[in-house]
């Protein structure tokens, strides 16, 4: 049987209307092509732990404790096309290749899977993680490059035409974060001795530390332009970080979310100790991030400014993702949320 199989669950969210017909409250301005302004997906049997936009943003891929990875059409009635099955244990991460062909997956069996988008079939496994493999990032420049970090301390570099990785270093804690620099010339790694690592891959060695977090660090992503690194830790803070390559060493920090640098704003953890993950908007100008009292908190990057606090789900938002105007997240009540964002109305 294929592993493109379909479920279908879905529940669009509308506008409310009396008895009578008539609206009981004006609808949003719609700013996307979704059948609703809210959507709610369902399909997963356990926790869904990670969901990402592929780079045109027509489609989503969600991973699950149920070990599945589904996909989506991501508009109009965001329809599931197909179910991706291979991992021994809950699929921890998702990431697109950049040509939206493949789909790679890291995973609680200690592995990084590799998906055929057109057959639906995991065509590799990289193996050599010791433990849960916890996160991944695909390079944005030069050949396609995957690197993952696992709880046994590991950062390996895979190119996924060899067996072996390319590089792999060792940290002597588990690592849970990682995301390469623009140029792919460096990793970032986090985990639970509360620092970023910058990891030179030419040199084989540390460039730099960015310390200010007082937890473990959960998430990390890059801006997209790649000039800013942002962050998430179990302390209750989102930082953002300046990692241009000439940034100075002790201004790297500029901006803090529920810290007592330069902003005071953020988005509680809970007590689950989840992987929460945080996102750019394509602008760079927004930030998002899920947290464990259920809700997605979105700030404008500039001042710092809380411009929405979004509820909905009932479990821990484990990670967010950002398209256009759709904000699409995931929890551990089992569903994803596509919701539009009406950016004009808070500036």
């Amino acid at each position: 049987m294929s592993a493109l199989t379909h479920v279908q669950k879905k529940q669009r969210l509308d506008v409310a209307v009396s008895d009578t017909g008539k609206q009981l409250y004006k609808p949003i301005k719609r700013t996307s092509d979704l059948a609703a302004p809210i959507m709610q997906l369902s399909g997963h049997q356990k926790e869904v732990l990670t969901c990402q936009f592929s780079p045109d943003g027509r489609n989503l891929a969600s991973g699950s404790g149920d070990k599945t990875i589904l996909l989506w059409n991501a508009s109009d009635n965001v329809e599931n096309y197909g179910i991706l099955k291979g991992h021994q244990g809950a699929v921890l991460q998702v990431q697109w290749a950049r040509d939206s062909t493949l789909l790679y997956s890291c995973s609680t069996d200690m592995t990084v899977g590799v998906f055929d988008l057109e057959t639906g079939e995991m065509i590799k496994k990289c193996k050599g993680h010791k433990a849960i493999v916890n996160s991944i990032s695909v390079s944005k420049r030069g050949p396609e490059l995957i690197s993952s970090v696992g709880d046994d301390g590991a950062v390996k570099i895979w190119d996924i035409r060899q067996k072996n990785p390319l590089f792999q270093f060792e940290e002597k804690y588990p690592l849970t974060a990682c995301a390469f620099s623009f140029d792919g010339g460096m990793v970032f790694v986090g985990g639970i001795e509360n620092e970023i690592k910058a990891w030179d891959l030419r040199k084989g060695e540390v460039g730099y530390v960015l310390s200010s977090h007082k937890d473990t660090i959960t998430g990390l992503t890059l801006s997209p332009n790649g000039d800013m690194l942002l962050s998430n830790a179990m302390d209750n803070t989102v930082k953002v970080w300046d990692v241009k390559p000439f940034a100075l060493k002790n201004t790297r920090l500029v901006s803090t979310y529920e810290g007592r640098l330069m902003l005071t704003l953020g988005a509680p953890h809970g007590f689950e100790k989840n992987l929460i993950r945080p996102c750019w908007s394509q602008d760079a100008d927004y930030i998002a991030c899920g947290s464990g009292d259920r809700s997605v908190v979105v700030w404008e990057k500039r001042s710092g400014k809380m411009v929405y606090k979004l509820p909905g789900h009932k479990g821990c938002v484990n990670q967010v993702d950002w398209y256009g105007n759709v904000l699409a997240s995931c929890s551990n009540d089992k569903t994803l949320f596509l919701g539009e964002l009406n950016l004009e109305e808070v500036q």
